[in-house]
């Protein structure tokens, strides 16, 4: 029975026609569906049972039924051929478009039947159209469009490419897109453009390139990665256009809005926008803005001598020499005729402020050649602070003009601070400075050790070494104040010689107190590896007298020293690392800290700064995570500075800090004191529990 029903021709047919993917219908005579597949229905949007019955002509949009009715009579009457592509709608009332092919064959009533087969093309069409819309683009753009192969060889390129470069398509096939590079920038951008584009799939840039006559160009580019099905590079599409012209009326036009001619420097415009600048960086960060307002002396006699002319040219030799005093960060500027105008952000104090200021007047102390005459020229200093001295810039302007007009008042050639109070500060650390000669040799300096815990454990296990200068008549004074006046006395080599002997003999004595392996941390200003070659830092033989290993100190260096680090700098270092001692970074993340330099110089420690510790309930407990997680995949430890509560300590430890220092612990105390801490630690209370104990 079953073989039969497999047998059965028409059963055949209709299982065959429901399943086909093809649209198939049979229609009458008169134009009424006899019967129709699902795949017919689906096209238009019917079901099988709502079509049968019905005229064909629903299928078609009303402006075209007549049309269409025409084509169907010739081909009832004389078998016109009855195929091609129609656009229909759909029971919705979307538009598509199909192609359509019909038969016909006989019917038992002696009127042929006819037989339709129709596939929807309307995906198709429209990425035909859109692959012509693109084609067209591809050849009339103005941009220069070069296709590239996986292989890095060119395969395609449009008109727009040969006007640009010069070179026909002819010539660029199958070669390295390396061909067209100009010697403007190194591997390491190419390298750089090469990473982005993999990891992101595109670039966008701009770049330097040289046509077929050799001329360079700039040119903005976008780089796209076409990938097939599998995720596997096709293609690089290479869009770019020249901007050298442009680029260069909109630097023009920038540099004349900005600077000054004559001297190159920002002009009194682009000073207002630095000002304001600095200002609102100053507030962000808490530290102190200065205004140096500059005016050469007796100017007028050089001009009214020597002319105008040579007026300009010592303008330009002077603001050559005033760009010295710049800092990253800072603005020199010409102002007016013979004045200028030094902004100085991010100082620490007004001795910072001062010192700088006095670099600027060391600059007129060497003549200037104008021609074949010597020009012997000086200038004043006015200075104002902000916030210090008032938050407004007009204010702040005007402060810097009377102190400037009163260094004029006191013989020129000398600088002035805006209020007495600062000028009575300045006069007393030039005192100090002078004090400070004084302090080695009548041993007014004491080292104080703060303790570093272990954050496992709660227990101390290493410590900082901090000066303190206890001055015979003026009390404690701050390292803030003292430690710059030593660097700039050319004193401070010695200090951090004796500062380190300190920590040497303390390391020994805690450890015969049974505190295995502790270790000191001392602050080395970067003069002391400027100085001398290794051989020469006096202390560093001061380990083996005392019959310790590199281990038992650390060297806590500055960002800075690494990134700005000359020959003797590096030589130094590498000698530190190879005689074991270790290096730490102090105030990590405030400065501009490369990778690179942690891995070659081995970096042990970084120390996350006070500031990102105080804000862990904000952006500080991101930035803090981040130099943990950093530190750990290069295998440095992590300590954490000005740890102040118990929920801070927490936090750390969470995250996975190492190390922590701060008043929660213990302030930095004597040597007799600290010893104290590790006798009573030894008995078995450790940092932590000390502190609970306190503050129960």
């Amino acid at each position: 029975m079953r073989q039969a029903e497999d047998r059965d021709p028409d059963r055949l047919m209709r299982a065959i026609l429901s399943r086909a993917p093809v649209g198939i219908a049979v229609i009458d005579y008169d134009g009424h569906y006899i019967s129709v597949n699902p795949a017919y229905a689906e096209i238009y949007g019917y079901a099988d049972e709502e079509m049968i019955g019905r005229n064909f002509m629903m299928i078609f949009p009303g402006e075209s039924q007549a049309a269409v009715m025409i084509r169907h009579q010739d081909f009832l009457n004389a078998g016109a051929p009855f195929s091609g592509e129609w656009n229909v709608v759909r029971r919705d009332g979307e538009r598509r478009v199909v192609w359509a092919s019909s038969v016909s064959f006989p019917s038992g009533n002696g009127r042929p039947y006819r037989l339709v087969y129709v596939l929807d093309i309307t995906d198709q069409k429209k990425a035909q159209e859109q692959e012509r819309i693109a084609a067209t683009v591809y050849q009339t753009t103005s941009e220069a469009i070069m296709v590239i192969d996986a292989n890095q060889r060119i395969i395609a390129v449009n008109p727009a490419f040969t006007r640009l470069t010069g070179w026909t398509f002819a010539e660029v096939e199958g070669r390295n897109p390396r061909m067209f590079r100009s010697e403007r920038h190194d591997e390491a951008f190419y390298a750089e453009i090469a990473r982005v584009v993999e990891a992101e799939g595109v670039w966008a840039g701009e770049l330097w390139d040289q046509r077929k006559s050799g001329e360079h160009y700039l040119r903005e580019t976008t780089v796209t990665v076409v990938k097939d099905a599998l995720g596997q590079v096709k293609n690089y599409v290479v869009v770019f256009s020249d901007i050298t012209a442009r680029k260069s009326a909109e630097d023009i036009i920038r540099w004349q809005a900005n600077y000054d001619s004559v001297t190159g420097l920002p002009n009194r415009h682009m000073f207002g926008d630095r000002l304001a600048q600095g200002a609102r960086q100053a507030a962000e960060s808490g530290k102190t803005m200065a205004l140096l307002l500059i005016d050469l002396d007796r100017f007028k006699e050089v001009n009214d001598t020597l002319g105008h002319s040579a007026g300009d040219r010592l303008l330009a030799k002077i603001s050559a020499r005033l760009r010295e005093s710049e800092r990253p960060g800072d603005t020199i500027a010409r102002i007016g005729g013979d004045e200028f105008a030094l902004i100085l952000t991010d100082v620490a104090d007004a001795s910072e402020v001062e010192a700088i200021a006095r670099g600027v007047l060391g600059h007129f102390e060497t003549p200037v050649k104008i021609d074949y005459e010597l020009v012997f020229i000086t200038a004043s200093v006015g200075i104002s602070l902000y916030p210090g001295d008032t938050q407004s810039l007009e204010e702040l302007f005007r402060n810097a003009d009377q102190a400037l007009y009163a260094a004029k008042g006191f013989g020129r050639n000398c600088l002035h601070f805006f209020t007495p109070v600062l000028q009575r500060a300045a006069n007393t650390r030039m005192r100090l400075a002078t004090d400070l000669r004084q302090a080695l040799a009548e041993q007014q300096f004491v080292v104080h050790y703060q303790p570093v815990i272990d954050l496992k454990t709660g227990r101390i296990v290493k410590a900082e070494a901090l000066l303190r200068w206890n001055h015979p008549t003026r009390g404690l004074v701050s390292p803030g104040t003292f430690v710059p006046l030593a660097e700039e006395a050319g004193l401070i080599v010695p200090v951090d010689d004796w500062v380190a002997r300190q920590a040497i003999a303390e390391v020994a004595r805690c450890r015969r107190l049974g505190v295995a392996d502790f270790q000191i941390a001392v602050n080395q200003s970067p003069a002391q590896f400027r100085s001398a070659a290794f051989d020469g830092i006096g202390w560093v033989q001061e380990l083996s007298r005392q019959g310790l290993d590199g281990s038992a100190i650390c060297i806590e260096i500055t960002e800075g020293l690494l990134l700005n680090a000359e020959p003797l700098v590096l030589a130094n270092l590498i000698a530190f690392r190879d005689a074991g001692i270790e290096i730490a970074i102090d105030d990590f993340g405030t400065g501009y800290s490369s990778l690179a330099y942690l891995r070659k110089f081995d970096i042990d420690t970084l120390k996350i700064d006070r500031s990102f510790v105080a804000n862990l309930e904000g952006a500080g407990l991101d930035i803090c995570e981040a130099i943990i997680v950093m530190a750990h995949r290069l295998g440095l430890t992590v300590v954490a500075e000005g740890v102040e509560t118990e929920r801070q300590r927490n936090v750390l430890k969470s995250i996975g800090c190492d190390y922590a220092q701060g008043y929660l612990f213990s302030q930095a105390v004597s040597a007799e004191a600290f010893e104290a801490m590790l006798v009573e630690q030894m008995g078995g209370a450790s940092a932590d529990e000390r502190w609970k104990e306190s503050a129960e």
